[in-house]
């Protein structure tokens, strides 16, 4: 009898294949913006390919129901598995973070967890940020308890203390916590193929257990990585639809069906059913990717700045937002720097937003720590865990001032959430325990979702994912229209207030046409730039030409145009009262007079406070930034609401010295 290689013994099973294109893949493409309709309408067919399990739950697509669809992910999760007779259902879960950006108590991970059993979940990948293992003690202990299966992570980086060595004393501590399999969490795609071939070889023979690869394709490394991996021993991988796949995603399950299908790993899949499930992607993609958004297909910088795939395209979404797209570069060098600082840990939520925002707000203020969120302080202060690699003492000293980092667990330092979760708020907004859950874990997008779903289906606004999808397919439909515009014509006369004025020529055809087509029409505004040159057209048709402050340059030509049907001249707005001081808003987000709901507000008017007390906070790119008084002051007046959408430099509360 011919002896079987150790490659036989290892693999007695086809590879499994976990699809992750209802949860990380629309997370990493799309930010997160499928809606549960569009995974109903798919299940059937997904559900019949043969995957190993459906990764559908849990990582940011908790958050994204709230605050931008303004859907409940429980519900979205009872759909599914009402829909899924086949295939295992499986989250991500950040270990004592659940699906939140901080820690939360032991009772809030045991009732999350029971609930998420209760209401369809199978299989739960548990990590921690930091890979620090007292943050996954309470999570696996939960799973264990109620039914499920605890699958470990190790959160993949490079640096110069994360070896194998140090990735294998993880994975012990996992598995002496009672782990059932264990994945290799490769966030950015930065785990080359020689890397993965030692890493799972070490593992395999150090703990005995299941090992899966999931791997980003940013680096364009994944493929390769997948198939070493595999012959070293992982029995699973992760991949997504191919019109959900590449890019910052995951590799194709096609592909890594076609290369396994020529080994004794042969993954056993319907192959009509994957067809039919990618050709319904391709056909959705341009509904719900912003239209305007780049994609690269290879981004090899990310071995050095090692942003997550599920990070990029947040990233750049929320720099858009702070109006400095142009700075991408600038910020992904500081990324580099803060995670050096911070005692290199890997770039996965919540460190990837804290390392990340942090390195956006050095930027935005021109210096190092100038502005320190909440959530950096707390990870400084060790209430994320412990740091990978120790944090200097000036750092430390420089965010924290005399504060004293702890050195314990940090969920010890928390006291039981349940008993007083709802305390100060309107039972009515709760329907059942899963409403309560999801408030104490993000209370603020929880509450916008209970009252929108509070109004008459007739009556509730469009969500913020729609409009900020019709925004984008305004904006490309307008540049495409001034694109396609003529560039031989050359400029007309326009008649204005003053007479007439002719364009210069160097503006060419793009403005003439421009300018014909809303010939007759009160023009409120026109903004256009082309080259060096800026064009604005005020009310009444008036133009003039900023020569002297040279337009911005852009791979395309924009255009803003608002018009109205009258050409009677509109009242001028009032003036806005102005005071001698205020304090302003930093960046780009949404006001908060209080650390949260139910909470009492930082300062009303007529309060006197010392230089540095916080006045209010400002959320941005899921971090809330305390903001404080720049002086001794008095609050003279507010002048934002709770869940107002502020603009940088914009005044948030007028203030008056004090002596």
């Amino acid at each position: 009898m011919q002896k079987k290689s150790k490659e036989d013994l290892l693999h007695k099973i086809p590879l499994r294949i976990t699809d992750t294109t209802l949860r990380d893949a629309h997370q990493s493409l799309w930010a997160t913006r499928m809606r549960t309709d569009d995974m109903i309408r798919i299940i059937d067919a997904l559900d019949n390919v043969g995957y190993y399990s459906l990764e559908m739950w849990g990582g940011a697509t908790f958050d994204v129901c709230l605050r931008f669809l303004r859907e409940n992910p429980w519900e979205r999760l009872r759909l599914i598995k009402s829909k899924a007779k086949n295939t295992p259902l499986q989250m991500l879960l950040r270990g004592q973070n659940l699906v939140g950006y901080r820690n939360y108590a032991d009772d809030v991970v045991d009732r999350f967890v029971a609930l998420a059993c209760d209401n369809g979940i199978d299989i739960f990948r548990l990590f921690d940020a930091l890979n620090d293992t007292r943050n996954l003690e309470a999570a696996i202990k939960a799973v264990k308890k109620h039914g499920g299966h605890a699958q470990g992570t190790l959160a993949y980086t490079i640096s110069p203390v994360h070896t194998v060595e140090q990735y294998v004393k993880y994975a012990k501590e996992q598995v002496a916590l009672g782990i059932d399999s264990l994945c290799i969490k490769d966030m950015a795609g930065i785990l080359s193929p020689i890397a993965a071939e030692k890493l799972v070889k070490a593992l395999v023979e150090s703990v005995k257990i299941p090992i899966q690869l999931h791997c980003h394709a940013s680096s364009g490394m994944a493929v390769a990585t997948y198939v070493e991996g595999v012959r070293a021993g992982a029995g699973a991988i992760d991949c997504a639809v191919s019109a959900m796949a590449g890019y910052s995603s995951q590799p194709p399950v096609e592909t890594m069906h076609a290369i396994f299908s020529e080994t004794h790993y042969h993954p056993e899949l319907d192959l009509d059913a994957l067809e039919t499930t990618a050709q319904y992607f391709a056909d959705l993609a341009p509904q719900r990717r912003l239209s305007n958004e780049p994609i690269s297909i290879i981004d090899p910088d990310i071995l050095i700045h090692q942003i997550p795939g599920g990070m990029i395209s947040n990233f750049r979404s929320q720099l858009k937002m702070q109006n400095m797209l142009e700075k991408l570069p600038e910020v992904l060098q500081e990324v580099t720097k803060v995670r050096k600082e911070l005692g290199y840990p890997p770039l996965v939520t919540p460190t990837s937003q804290i390392v990340g925002t942090q390195a956006v707000m050095n930027v935005i203020s021109g210096g190092s720590y100038k502005i320190v969120p909440k959530e950096v302080k707390d990870y400084v202060k060790g209430l994320y865990g412990k740091s990978p690699a120790p944090i200097s003492q000036d750092i430390i000293t420089t965010i924290l001032g005399d504060e004293k980092p702890i050195t314990s667990r940090p969920a010890d330092t928390l006291a039981p959430m349940l008993p007083k979760a709802t305390r100060g708020v309107e039972s009515s907004y709760f329907e059942n325990e899963e409403d309560i859950i999801s408030y104490v874990i993000l209370p603020e997008p929880a509450m916008e979702y209970f009252k929108h779903r509070a109004l008459a289906p007739d009556q509730r606004p469009a969500t913020p994912a729609d409009l900020e999808l019709e925004k984008a397919k305004q904006v490309h439909s307008k540049i495409e229209d001034v694109s396609s515009m003529s560039e031989n014509n050359r400029a007309q006369p326009v008649a204005s207030g003053d007479g007439e004025l002719s364009l210069p020529d160097n503006l060419g055809g793009v403005v003439a046409e421009l300018t014909q087509k809303i010939s007759g029409l009160k023009i409120e505004e026109v903004i256009f730039s082309k080259g060096d040159v800026a064009l604005s057209v005020r009310a009444a048709g008036a133009i003039s030409q900023a020569s002297a402050a040279p337009a911005q340059k852009t791979t395309a030509p924009s255009a803003v145009i608002t018009k109205t049907e009258t050409a009677a001249p509109a009242e001028p707005p009032p003036k806005p009262q102005s005071y001698s001081s205020s304090v302003k808003s930093p960046l780009v987000g949404t006001f908060y007079s209080a650390p949260g709901p139910g909470k009492p507000a930082y300062v009303k008017e007529g309060d006197v406070v010392e230089k540095g007390a916080k006045v209010c906070i400002i959320e941005a790119m899921k971090l809330f930034n305390e903001i404080s008084a720049p002086f001794k002051c008095k609050i003279v007046k507010i002048l934002s609401k709770d869940g107002d959408s502020v603009e940088k430099d914009q005044p948030l509360i007028a203030i008056e010295e004090v002596e």
